[in-house]
């Protein structure tokens, strides 16, 4: 009989032992889940033939913004149209209609899709940058129904050994309380049946998951220079440890932009709209990761740097072509429209935002000449679930001598949002006078000024009053500027983004369309007058690259 009570304590134990390793093991697995490095660029041309394997060729990695998300390669073929798309997504949620069903792969296997409209591949992964490298493969049930077999026997196998081990300590028991002089008490099986539970790693795995939560592995990144200071936070150049070769350690140049510990509200806002994957695109300022440096007690934004500085520092350096003013107005533009627009390119439905401080030191210039914007720590999401109540509380912010006339009284029409984009899009007209008052296509060039140069260095909102509401002033266009074709459409175009009526300024969009359209009406060459040399440890090809 006691045999029998101690069969049935032991099967009771292995199977309820068994059940909890597996709960154990796929909550530690959940809980150490480390963010995915994926590949993660905009659709671009390839010339992946759909057969056999190639690269994807994209040039930027970017950090998955969630734990669940895998890496995600899309190929397409419509017509002679040939693309890739390269992101982050998480399998959990459908993507383009489709289920992901081989993310957890460590290589992307191209699978063909019908129904989708052309030609079209997909493939998942869960290894860092596996999107990166595609294998079109003809599919097979072969290699999953392998997986699902070995998944399915882990809980036998688990078994299976704890069946040995209980035969093992029941010979142990039977030798010992056959030649002992006492029995044993029970204590002795069930300090037993701790120590095992101590050995498979269930206080150790609460231990990781506690430092995941709570103390989150920071980048490798050695910060440099100082190369910008704000209301709220300095720049500095920095170096992304990128691991060892054969010539030493390699790094990626980023910039880092620092929070004090009371600019939380900044930072965190800034963050949350850099978070959203749907702000990417060329003309915005392209974000790696934040962390939270507690023991500096200091906030971190970590993105792309752009050796040429600022659109104020450029433009106070050099005077530049026409061709020139057709890049950087056209990039801003586009960019500020992609902020506004409430759809992706891809027509999916994205939040608009908008920036509320545009000024030409919150535009970094690229190596191109094109423009991005930057510092978001005033910028809003224009969601529609926001109150008016909600609205009025973002209070007068941004810089006075770029305030909107609205802005400045204080009378925003709140029961529209679009009045705040018009706000943004006063603001990018006084950055367009800037670009275009350092253009050789005016005439004579005269040294760099801000808008409304004659007012003190850092106006206050009362100054800009003055000038703006009871004078009606704006910065002056000479007639000598319009002698030239595309400098008129560019000057017309201000004067309508300026307009003192906010409804009767133009969109960021048409703006943006407006420079697409223009052509070079006297095929100016010339950047030769704006050539600017890059530092010498950071090289063209490399910016470039990150900033794609």
């Amino acid at each position: 009989m006691e045999l029998l009570r101690f069969y049935a304590f032991w099967w009771g134990t292995i199977m309820f032992g068994s059940i909890q390793l597996e709960q154990k093991m796929a909550s530690s697995m959940t809980m150490l889940k480390l963010k995915l490095l994926c590949k993660f660029c905009d659709v671009e041309s390839t010339s992946c033939t759909g057969t056999g394997n190639c690269m994807a060729d994209c040039s930027i990695t970017s950090i998955c913004p969630h734990p669940e998300d895998v890496c995600v390669s899309i190929w397409r073929k419509k017509d002679d149209n040939v693309t890739i798309d390269t992101i982050c997504h998480n399998p959990a949620h459908k993507l383009h209609g489709l289920v992901l069903e081989d993310y957890n792969n460590s290589k992307c296997e191209m699978r063909e899709r019908n129904n989708m409209g052309s030609q079209f591949f997909i493939c998942s992964c869960s290894e860092d940058e596996c999107n990166d490298h595609l294998f079109f493969t003809p599919y097979s049930l072969d290699s999953q129904v392998v997986s699902v077999i070995l998944v399915s026997l882990v809980p036998l196998l688990v078994l299976a050994v704890l069946v040995i081990t209980s035969f093992y300590w029941y010979r142990i028991y039977h030798q010992r309380r056959a030649g002992a002089k006492r029995k044993k008490t029970p204590l002795d099986f069930s300090d037993a049946h701790a120590i095992m539970m101590d050995d498979d790693g269930s206080d150790s795995s609460s231990t990781h998951a506690n430092n995941l939560n709570h103390n989150t592995e920071l980048l490798p990144i050695e910060l440099d220079a100082q190369v910008g200071k704000g209301r709220f936070a300095e720049v500095y150049k920095a170096k992304l440890k990128q691991g060892a070769t054969g010539a030493g350690e390699h790094f990626e140049t980023v910039a880092v932009k620092i929070f004090a510990d009371e600019e939380y509200a900044s930072w965190k806002n800034e963050k949350d709209i850099f978070s959203d994957a749907d702000l990417r695109h060329e003309n915005v300022l392209h974000f790696l990761t934040a962390e939270d440096h507690k023991v500096e007690k200091q906030y971190w934004l970590i993105t792309a740097y752009h050796p040429r500085g600022n659109l104020q520092e450029y433009l106070t350096r050099h005077v530049i072509s026409w061709d020139d003013l057709w890049v950087l107005g056209g990039s801003l533009a586009r960019g500020v429209a992609h902020l506004h627009s409430d759809h992706t390119l891809c027509g999916r439905y994205k939040v608009p935002i908008v920036h509320r401080d545009i000024k030409s030191s919150n535009i970094l210039v690229k190596g191109d000449l094109t423009c991005v914007l930057c510092d978001f720590g005033l910028g809003l999401r224009l969601d529609n679930s926001l109150s008016v109540d909600e609205l009025a509380n973002s209070g007068q912010v941004g810089t006075a001598r770029y305030m909107a006339p609205e802005v400045l009284e204080s009378r925003i029409n709140l029961e529209n949002i679009e009045s705040f984009k018009q706000t943004d899009v006063y603001s990018m007209a006084l950055v367009l006078w800037e670009i275009t008052s350092r253009c050789n296509a005016i005439g004579e060039v005269k040294d760099y000024e801000p808008p409304f140069g004659k007012v003190r260095e850092h106006p206050c909102v009362e100054s800009m009053k003055d000038s703006v509401l009871r004078d009606r002033g704006r910065p002056e266009i000479p007639n000598s500027w319009i002698n030239h074709p595309g400098i008129q459409v560019v000057c017309g175009t201000i004067d309508e983004c300026w307009d003192h009526d906010p409804e009767a300024r133009l969109t960021a969009q048409c703006v943006a369309e407006r420079f697409n359209d223009m052509e070079h009406p006297d095929k100016l060459s010339g950047r030769s007058n704006s050539e600017e040399k890059i530092p010498q440890d950071v090289s063209v090809t490399e910016i470039e690259e990150i900033e794609k």
